[in-house]
């Protein structure tokens, strides 16, 4: 698998995304189930298909542009609003970074780590490991990058987090996925009940860090992306009130680019339990 990933890491982000685009419609078109659970979704935020359906070919290419992005050459990256970012690291107090699963999530802590990592220190990002040994080495190797520095989900990585924000430093995560059983509470996301994550919210008021949303918009014809970032302000002191919070500052941004977002993604499923 390293070897196929170092092989489309020389190709231009134009032709992966072409790549990825025919693989999204192949999955729509093969998969019932996830087209199910692609039209329930778009259905329960109160979309029309037609709005969605870009989608279908960016779920695609959100896969095809890993190579070049772990392995390639740099690709062009443009900011807006990154006064929002400046303002929360000169708060001296940590900055949470917040994305969901819109555009090109992996871009986002590339980019902060190539941005701010020398003047204020490594983004620290969660990840689970891949269960396939081939496709882990692969994100290990990948994963490895000055300013970013990726910690497992468990309650050691948990506590790096908390280190590197009191340290004034930064942390990334994306808190729309669902966490295992015990490590959520039932939020409305879009209306319906689901399981939604408590560490962004326990991080935030833990340490006291600026929250920041922060999305990377997939441009058109591999010219590459564009980041988005606006400060989350005022979020409620009490646990359950927080989680809602963030849910709706999802929510928002999902709603901004619905075209980009990973509507196949299975919001609403029951936790998996961990042994």
């Amino acid at each position: 698998m390293l070897f196929w990933f170092r092989f489309l890491s020389h190709w231009p982000l134009a032709g992966l995304h072409l790549l990825g685009a025919i693989a999204g419609w192949l999955a729509w078109c093969l998969s019932p189930a996830y087209r199910g659970r692609f039209v329930s979704n778009v259905r329960q935020a109160g979309l029309g298909l037609g709005v969605c359906w870009p989608a279908i070919a960016h779920a695609g290419r959100m896969s095809a542009e890993l190579p070049r992005l772990w392995l390639g050459a740099p690709v062009k990256v443009s900011w807006e609003n990154l006064e929002a970012v400046d303002q929360a690291y000169a708060a001296h107090q940590g900055v949470l970074f917040l994305t969901p699963h819109l555009g090109c999530f992996e871009i986002t802590a590339q980019a902060l780590a190539q941005q701010f990592a020398a003047v204020h220190g490594p983004l620290t990002v969660l990840y689970r490991p891949a269960r396939q040994p081939a496709l882990a080495e692969v994100m290990a190797l990948a994963r490895q990058r000055p300013g970013l520095q990726a910690v497992p989900t468990t309650l050691a990585g948990v506590r790096q987090m908390i280190k590197a924000l009191r340290a004034g430093q930064a942390v990334g995560l994306l808190p729309d996925q669902v966490p295992p059983e015990g490590m959520g509470l039932w939020a409305p996301f879009f209306g319906k009940p689901a399981y939604s994550m408590t560490l962004a919210a326990r991080l935030a008021l833990q340490t006291g860090a600026r929250v920041v949303l922060i999305w990377g918009e997939r441009l058109a014809w591999g010219q590459g992306y564009r980041l988005h970032s606006r400060a989350l302000n005022d979020l409620p002191s009490e646990l359950e009130a927080a989680v809602l919070c963030v849910n709706q500052a999802m929510e928002a941004l999902v709603l901004s680019c619905p075209q980009q977002y990973l509507w196949g993604y299975a919001r609403y499923k029951a936790p998996r339990q961990e042994h």
